[in-house]
């Protein structure tokens, strides 16, 4: 072994105390745990275990993959290593070369170097921040991080009055538009998976799960390759990020439904106030994380001369398989599967000239199937489980994508395609929320089932034919999916495996047009479009990255 100094960072400045590097590609055998994996780095990089300061995990992933024709799991593993700054190997030098070494990026920060001094003038009223969902949330907290003051709307429920309202529908089947499973505190996410992993890579994504996990989230989500926080424990998280936010001066009004703006007369293009259910709200900056459902509420915008644009949606059914399936499907009979719990999955079937893209979302272990809707007459559904896995059930989404060419011209056409089709499935169910239902193997052989089998979903399942209801290019899509996760997990397509519909909402038809930069709505000066209603994210760990991402853009640039 030798050492010599590490390629510097510039010419200028004080040497750094430490630096650290990023390791590719360790492996770890499930039986083991994790403390192997300092010295096993070390010794890849040619040193001795003491010369390591510190080790961070970055990414941890299961490897079920098959291998000639044996089937060995073990975890793949990248770890941050913080070395003395003139440590460089030869073995360091190979594996730089190789790619599976390099300098780990630098990680972002909430704090903001210098804000804009708009945000500080004599007399500036609160930034306002719509939504209490994933992005606004974390715009909230980018905000008070830095000093503003902040009052945040959200339509829906606090938590408890909101579970008493879910209660009250799940027992009388009649929703209640403003208190259901898509709006209240959290947002549509608090009553799915939890899951916050994403294909994003942004500096602030480690910032953002530590806050995450200081309030309660498990510390493995920050590397955790499947995330997951569970509907019960998510519910824990909330209650204590609402708690740290309130302690930094942030404002909750619960039961607060936006319905207007308030235009600067002789600046139109600027927001100077918001008309809510509770009155009239001042601000000097508006963040609009309204959520993907928030039908009512886009359409009124629209009206004031909100820009928003029609953009590509998932579309299809939900699957439910017995979890033990799922399981022997994933690890096959390896005796080391009992350590690790209930199997998940992410599968996906390519475009080809017979049909377009598949693949799961949302994928749900151990978990229930819930009707997620906030209107009679309408039926979507979405999944959910607890921390635990607990149920001996495993469901996902099944989708494929629908764009302008498909549901016509205009910028609302996706959102009268999405409610065609829930009215649809709301009839075949029998129109009390019962869902349509049909096995797999009935809809690849295009037949009615006379029954079907259990299923964990709130209100029911009664036999439909889900590939007649589903649009054909659904429906193709979905089929070639189903013969090709067979031969991923045997029994995938089977009687065994069940399909509920309708899921329409794993994304929004609409996009509001922002500035790349200053992320401002087009044609507004302090407009700021976040999250999954704006159509920039598509899922809780994305989003919380928009709206973390639209604030600290505000603060860059201020008002225009």
């Amino acid at each position: 072994m030798h050492s010599s100094p590490a390629p510097s960072g510039g010419p200028t400045g004080p040497a750094p105390r430490a630096v650290a590097w990023r390791l590719f590609d360790l492996r770890l055998s499930v039986r083991e745990g994790e403390a192997p994996l300092a010295s096993r780095a070390a010794r890849e990089l040619g040193l001795d275990p003491g010369a390591v300061r510190g080790l961070r995990i970055v990414r941890k992933a299961l490897d079920a993959r098959r291998r000639n024709p044996e089937r060995r799991l073990e975890f793949v593993c990248n770890v941050d290593l913080v070395l003395d700054p003139r440590t460089f190997t030869k073995a360091m030098s190979r594996l730089e070369r190789s790619g599976k070494l390099a300098r780990s990026p630098a990680p972002g920060s909430v704090v903001h170097p210098a804000p804009h001094s708009t945000w500080f003038s004599p007399g500036v009223a609160p930034a306002v921040v719509v939504g209490s969902g994933p992005a606004g949330l974390f715009a909230a907290w980018v905000l008070s991080a830095n000093g503003l003051a902040v009052t945040l709307v959200e339509r829906g429920p606090a938590l408890q009055p909101r579970a008493r309202a879910l209660a009250r529908f799940h027992r009388t089947r009649v929703p209640d538009p403003e208190q259901n499973l898509l709006f209240g505190e959290g947002g549509a996410g608090t009553y799915s998976d939890g899951k916050i992993y994403t294909r994003i890579d942004d500096p602030l994504e480690v910032p953002l799960l530590e806050e995450l996990v200081a309030a309660g989230a498990p510390p493995s989500i920050v590397y955790d390759s499947l995330a997951h926080i569970g509907t019960d424990r998510l519910h824990r998280v909330l209650a204590e990020l609402r708690r740290k936010l309130e302690a930094r001066g942030v404002r909750f009004l619960f039961d607060t439904r936006v319905d207007s703006l308030v235009l600067q007369g002789e600046d139109p293009r600027r927001v100077r106030a918001v008309r809510t259910t509770a009155g009239e709200l001042p601000c000097a900056a508006l963040f609009l994380g309204i959520g993907h459902s928030a039908r009512d509420t886009a359409l009124a915008l629209a009206a004031q001369g909100v820009s928003f644009e029609a953009k590509p949606f998932q579309l299809g059914l939900r699957i439910e398989h017995p979890q033990d399936l799922v399981t022997r499907g994933r690890y096959g009979e390896d005796p080391d599967a009992a350590a690790l719990g209930a199997a998940s999955y992410s599968l996906l079937c390519k475009a080809g000239e017979q049909g377009a893209a598949a693949y799961s979302f949302c994928m749900c272990p151990g978990g229930r199937i819930v009707a997620s809707v906030n209107e009679p007459g309408l039926l979507c559904t979405n999944g959910m489980s607890n921390s635990k896995h607990s149920s001996a059930w495993a469901s996902a989404a099944l989708v494929t994508s629908f764009g302008p060419s498909d549901f016509g011209p205009g910028a609302f056409a996706g959102v009268d395609f999405q409610r065609g089709l829930e009215a649809r499935f709301f009839a075949a169910g029998g129109g009390d929320f019962t869902a349509p239902a049909q096995t797999a193997q009935d809809f690849l052989d295009g037949r009615l089932g006379r029954e079907t089998r259990h299923s964990t979903y709130t209100f029911g399942t009664r036999p439909a034919r889900l590939d007649q209801l589903l649009p054909d290019a659904a429906r193709v899509a979905l089929a070639r999916a189903l013969v090709q996760f067979e031969r991923q997990i045997p029994g995938f397509a089977g009687q065994e495996g069940l399909f509920v519909g309708l899921e329409s909402r794993s994304s929004g038809p609409l996009r509001m047009p922002r500035d790349r930069t200053t992320h401002r709505a087009r044609g507004f000066a302090n407009l700021y479009p976040i999250g999954e209603g704006a159509g920039w994210a598509g899922g809780i760990m994305s989003a919380m990255l928009d709206g973390a991402n639209g604030a600290l853009a505000a603060l860059s640039h201020g008002a225009g």
